[in-house]
């Protein structure tokens, strides 16, 4: 087994202006971890505040066409692969373009032996699953049944096994729902916030689905403790390990702004081939790393809604 024995000094992260990106970058930063942030060229990295000049900050801009073809980056310590093309909509189901990550994710293993990095970290997906029936794990039966799923789980197997090759630590991360304050406009949970705060309510499926959220912060607090910490050739399942229906965090959302807002469930038919049961099995991520979540769902929604409440002129 391949394992980090000193701290991490150095990291590099592929889709930096994501939400999870670049709130990995700030939590490392803020680790005195130095960053080479790979932002797709022509994409804004401003995600709030996470891109502010910093000392220990390098960004780079790059497309995911070309990754193989990137010009020299720094040694590092660790490389995470969280970019992805094609992750919403009709294009989780273009099969040329999904076929296209599987290669990036590859072009990603080569570009992290050129670095020296000693493991490297590749952002999953609960849809490698499918429509599971119990808690989602290491062992879990997959059955993906989008394209994206699908070729999220071979990106998973095939790059785990270059790094065999290689002799690089490889940790696989599932992450199931994440939320914060950047999550993407169109997300449910910024979908509620954004209606509720102007006093009405989006048209919502009957919410019967159980479901797992984890907060940003939490998700990437757990990818650096698999960085540090994974197994070789592991996967853990990145999510708070809870769950419950769907409406009740959406009336959770409700009460934190206006308990008396009226919530229109089942305006809206589930999708096709909607997961009805989502909830991480953690005991493997926290047995191996010691991760356990720290903000509440209730907590991280008011965080949310700080964010984005303008803050009145004194």
């Amino acid at each position: 087994m391949i394992m980090i024995e000193t701290p991490m000094k150095r990291i590099i992260i592929t889709g930096a202006s994501g939400m999870i990106g670049s709130s990995l970058t700030e939590l490392a930063l803020s680790r005195g971890i130095e960053v080479t942030a790979l932002v797709r060229s022509g994409r804004s990295p401003g995600r709030k505040n996470a891109f502010e000049s910093h000392p220990l900050l390098t960004v780079v801009e790059y497309d995911l066409a070309e990754l193989s073809a990137c010009p020299a980056l720094p040694s590092c310590d660790a490389f995470f692969h969280l970019a992805w093309d094609k992750t919403t909509g009709a294009g989780r189901d273009d099969a040329v373009a999904q076929s296209k990550n599987i290669l990036y994710t590859l072009d990603a293993v080569r570009l992290a032996e050129k670095t020296g990095c000693r493991v490297f970290v590749g952002a999953g997906s609960q849809a490698e699953y499918g429509t599971a029936q119990a808690p989602l794990n290491s062992t879990t039966s997959i059955d993906p049944k989008s394209g994206y799923g699908i070729a999220k789980y071979a990106a998973g197997r095939v790059s785990a096994l270059l790094c065999r090759q290689l002799n690089i630590r490889h940790c696989w991360a599932r992450i199931l729902s994440v939320y914060g304050e950047r999550d993407r406009g169109g997300s449910l949970i910024s979908t509620c916030v954004d209606a509720m705060l102007k006093g009405g309510s989006p048209e919502l499926t009957p919410g019967e689905q159980i479901w797992d959220y984890l907060y940003a912060g939490d998700a990437v607090r757990a990818m650096l403790d698999i960085a540090e910490k994974g197994r070789d050739q592991a996967v853990y399942c990145v999510g708070s390990g809870l769950s419950r229906p769907l409406r009740e965090y959406v009336l959770d959302i409700r009460d934190a702004i206006d308990p008396g807002l009226e919530v229109h469930f089942g305006q809206k038919p589930y999708p096709e081939n909607q997961p009805m049961y989502l909830c991480a099995d953690i005991s493997e991520l926290t047995r191996d790393t010691g991760f356990v979540p720290q903000v509440s769902f209730e907590d991280g929604i008011r965080r949310i809604i700080r964010s984005r409440t303008p803050t009145p002129n004194p």
